[in-house]
């Protein structure tokens, strides 16, 4: 089992204007991969953002950091620049491939900017705000994460066995 943390990135859900119906998600969805150590909610903040990321990583709090929210097209939305502040090796496939599929699903999926990286130990991957995006993206990239992780804590057996 994995140690998981989900961060919720929302000035409006940090200020309890909202429920965080998409770190919850996430949480359901992840149950069989790991164990959920580590759930926050903060606002679209950078420094906060890049601080909480480097504290988890560094400290070998989490395998894996799912976050939720702020890879839009607003002002605000700064999460994926946040994260590229932290990664030390980028994954683009992950990202990559949840944007080509989610956007046979819908073409504005296109739009959204997350990134996917590795910092120490630790990978990092930026998903949207919404439930349903939160489900279709998480769903694309579940069944690799296993793999991804498992590498990421040492496995060297060849990718294809």
């Amino acid at each position: 089992m994995f140690k998981i943390a989900v961060i919720t990135l929302s000035d409006t859900a940090s200020k309890g204007g909202r429920e965080d119906l998409s770190g919850e998600e996430i949480k359901k969805m992840v149950n069989e991969l790991g164990e959920i150590i580590h759930y926050e909610v903060l606002p679209d903040d950078m420094m906060l953002i890049r601080d909480k990321l480097i504290e988890i990583c560094d400290n070998g709090v989490a395998d894996l950091i799912l976050t939720t929210g702020g890879t839009g097209l607003t002002e605000r939305d700064i999460t994926p620049e946040a994260t590229k502040l932290v990664i030390e090796r980028e994954v683009p496939g992950i990202s990559e491939y949840m944007r080509i599929k989610s956007a046979e699903i819908s073409k504005n999926a296109i739009l959204s900017r997350g990134v996917s990286g590795i910092r120490k130990k630790t990978l990092i991957i930026n998903l949207p705000g919404s439930v349903k995006a939160v489900k279709e993206n998480l769903s694309l990239v579940l069944p690799v994460l296993k793999h991804a992780l498992e590498k990421l804590k040492g496995d060297t057996r060849p990718c294809g066995d």
